[in-house]
């Protein structure tokens, strides 16, 4: 028996919609979206919700170059060093579960400021102990004084929260170790000023007691400050997720328009209803188009980014690096959507928005840094693209496109992912191929 379609037609090939059809019809999509809003929820809140209780094995660099001083009264004089003092108190001050303080040469912390292997640094200068040894005269002699200083250190190019954990970390630490050494100062000023023959020192004044209590001055500076437009580091995220996009809708686009070119699937513009006939080809040969189309597509859109960038006033020092790693990385995520596509079919939608979207962005560590989300994130970084993407192109923007910053990793990262999308398209199309498993409705489609 036929049955009447929605244009008041009959089609002897339609099917009846039953009561078993329409409840499937509706739980599918109910129970999809409910899985992946679940997930989606867990991710971004879990993300954001609380990132200084997540922080964990966050790296800042710890420099003395105090040189030490001798101190005291003639016939009672010794060799002190507060910068060792500071810099022990600092480490016991720091909590080590969430704080990778990095004991280190100024040369070898500059080198890894430079990198990006660290958020920050502490930094005590190496007239540190003669500057307080100056202070404790000073404090009960007349004449000027300069407050002896630690230079804490951030790291812009790291992200603008990255800085905001460093600052918070010294502005936890320092008190602690200010009061330490305005106790030890205190002493060593009343030993000094005590009779050579023995006796009660003189008692300080309340404005010198204040004065040594807390002698040290904490000074916050940037570390190779970020040009303007640079969104306070945000561009190298957003960049990179320009090109995630690019490569994951453009393979959702291509996917769709060349099946619909070759009349596998229908196209509705409107009103209007389109549906070639199928067109006798292969999988893999489908696959080959659309991984060209690909080829194309991510160049025209690198080039496309480079020029509105510039045109905005983006500081782009590397401008062929920054073309050639975004056409790569669109090319990369592009052939594996496309892969996917081409052995799931429809499902594939949504596994490349979980693989590149609903995981990539929280686990990027473009706007939270890694060390400051659930451990699981980390995990997550070390092989999901946006992150892999992220660093590269921070790498290019911030720092100069040194391999060591980030883009060699993001090289690699990206050819392993066009290898297995490479690999991937070609073994499951081949086989759905010599399987006979043809697209189309119609027995005439051949290989």
């Amino acid at each position: 028996m036929a049955t009447t379609d929605s244009t008041s037609g009959t089609d002897p090939n339609a099917r009846r919609l039953d009561r078993r059809s329409v409840l499937r019809m509706v739980a599918s999509p109910v129970v999809v979206l409910t899985l992946l809003t679940t997930l989606l929820g867990i991710m971004y809140l879990d993300y954001v919700i609380d990132p200084e209780q997540n922080l964990h094995d966050f790296p800042i660099a710890l420099v003395n170059q105090d040189v030490g001083e001798t101190m005291g009264a003639p016939g009672q004089q010794q060799r002190v060093n507060f910068g060792a003092q500071v810099a022990d108190g600092l480490i016991k001050s720091v909590p080590a579960d969430q704080i990778d303080l990095r004991v280190l040469g100024i040369t070898e912390a500059d080198r890894q400021l430079q990198s990006g292997k660290v958020y920050g640094a502490i930094i005590i200068p190496s007239d540190f102990s003669k500057r307080l040894g100056i202070l404790g005269v000073g404090s009960v002699v007349p004449g000027d004084i300069e407050q002896p200083i630690i230079t804490l250190q951030t790291n812009p190019r790291m992200g603008a929260y990255a800085s905001s954990i460093v600052i918070r970390v010294g502005d936890e630490a320092f008190p602690q170790v200010n009061k330490q050494v305005g106790e030890q100062l205190t002493r060593q000023v009343q030993s000094q000023l005590a009779p050579p023959e023995g006796g009660q020192a003189p008692e300080l004044s309340g404005a010198t007691r204040i004065a040594l209590a807390s002698p040290i001055q904490l000074i916050v500076e940037q570390y190779h400050p970020l040009p303007g437009h640079t969104g306070q580091g945000l561009t190298a995220f957003f960049y990179a997720l320009l090109l995630l996009l690019a490569g994951l809708i453009g393979s959702m686009t291509i996917h769709t328009m060349v099946d619909a070119a070759l009349g596998f699937i229908p196209t509705e513009y409107g009103p209007w209803y389109v549906h070639f006939p199928p067109t006798p080809i292969s999988r893999f040969k489908t696959l080959l188009i659309k991984w060209g189309v690909m080829i194309l597509m991510a160049n025209i859109v690198s080039l496309i980014y480079l020029l509105v960038a510039e045109g905005l006033g983006m500081p782009v020092d590397d401008p062929l690096p920054l073309f050639l790693y975004g056409a790569f990385a669109i090319i990369a995520v592009g052939f594996t959507g496309l892969s996917i596509l081409a052995a799931i079919g429809s499902a594939g939608l949504l596994v490349n928005l979980i693989l590149f979207v609903v995981l990539g962005l929280p686990s990027s560590g473009g706007t939270v840094p890694i060390e400051a989300t659930p451990k699981y994130f980390g995990w997550l970084a070390h092989f999901e693209p946006m992150h892999q993407v992220y660093i590269a192109i921070r790498s290019i923007l911030y720092f100069d496109a040194n391999w060591t910053t980030g883009l060699g990793r993001g090289v690699f990262m990206a050819l392993i992912g066009l290898v297995i999308g490479l690999v991937l398209g070609t073994v499951i199309t081949r086989y759905y191929d010599r399987k006979g498993l043809h697209r189309g409705n119609s027995a005439a489609v051949a290989r």
